[in-house]
């Protein structure tokens, strides 16, 4: 297959993820970058990106090996041509999918990180209530730790999709489904405030129904809140690398400690698979490890 026509065929592949399967666009980028890296690789070898011989995969891995890419790279990589593959085979466009029997590179396990007790209950307090960006800025960190949710999912809330009365809030998640997310006392509070005063003062255009506003009366992106997120950790002097997905899995592991069911958790997250839940546990484990060290006298 020529690469004009396999070039085609990737970015049909990629209209289907953003138009069909309604993926985020921070994923269809990823997806395309990837599979731009595979074309040129293809090119490069003078083989056929889309051909039906999974040796041409191997071969692919076995070059990104040998240039020392790491195996979560390589492993993404390889998801993503699989991801292709399995959408031209359903489309009837190749009649073998060659990525089904090419192996995925075993990856070390790594566990999530979490924002420290001391740094949360910091940062959580840290944005100024005599300001409108504060306001939301305090609402939008509790929020996050008090939910859990994907900072996709609140960046896309809109005011209809509040129900303070009820403590709750909906949010939409990977592949359009919604579920309903119970808020603590504070959390509400918090919204109540940037509701009445904050987001009035922030201006808001006519017609704008997004919670979370920006500087000019807009949506706040998600690309937005992670950089307010990384203002505040500048401000308090903390170590980079904290970012909204880590208030997730702190949500997560917290919950789990506290005494939540998995299930729960699952269905609050959002997950698909109790097994993508699952990893929370292990964290759990570490702390009673870490106590069991410092506690015991033979430890």
């Amino acid at each position: 297959m020529s690469p004009g026509i396999a070039s085609e065929l990737v970015d049909r592949f990629l209209g289907h993820l953003a138009n069909e399967r309604n993926v985020s666009p921070q994923t269809v980028r990823a997806y395309s970058s990837d599979l731009a890296r595979y074309l040129e690789w293809a090119e490069r070898a003078g083989a056929d990106p889309l051909g039906a011989d999974p040796r041409i995969l191997r071969r692919y891995l076995a070059d990104l090996d040998g240039a020392r890419y790491a195996r979560r790279t390589i492993a993404r990589r390889l998801s993503a041509v699989r991801s292709l593959f399995a959408y031209l085979n359903r489309e009837g466009i190749v009649a073998h999918n060659p990525a089904a029997v090419v192996g995925t590179p075993k990856l070390p396990s790594r566990l999530p990180r979490l924002v420290p007790t001391d740094l949360l209950t910091a940062l959580l307090d840290h944005p100024d209530p005599e300001q409108p960006s504060g306001l939301r800025d305090r609402a939008i960190l509790e929020l996050l730790y008090a939910t859990g949710a994907r900072v996709s999912e609140l960046a896309a809330l809109d005011l209809a999709d509040l129900d303070l009365p009820q403590g709750q809030i909906r949010v939409t998640g990977k592949g359009d489904k919604q579920r309903i997310l119970p808020l603590h006392r504070e959390a509400v509070h918090r919204l109540q405030q940037y509701l009445g005063v904050g987001r009035p003062r922030l201006k808001p255009r006519v017609g704008e129904e997004a919670v979370f506003l920006n500087r000019n009366g807009t949506r706040l992106t998600d690309g937005g809140i992670r950089r307010m997120l990384t203002r505040q950790l500048d401000a308090l002097g903390a170590a980079s690398g904290i970012t909204p997905h880590t208030f997730r899995h702190t949500f997560a592991t917290h919950m789990l400690e506290a005494g939540a069911d998995l299930r729960t958790v699952q269905d609050l997250l959002g997950h698909v698979a109790l097994s993508t839940t699952q990893i929370y546990t292990h964290l759990g484990v570490q702390r009673l490890q870490r106590v069991h060290k410092d506690a015991h006298p033979r430890a």
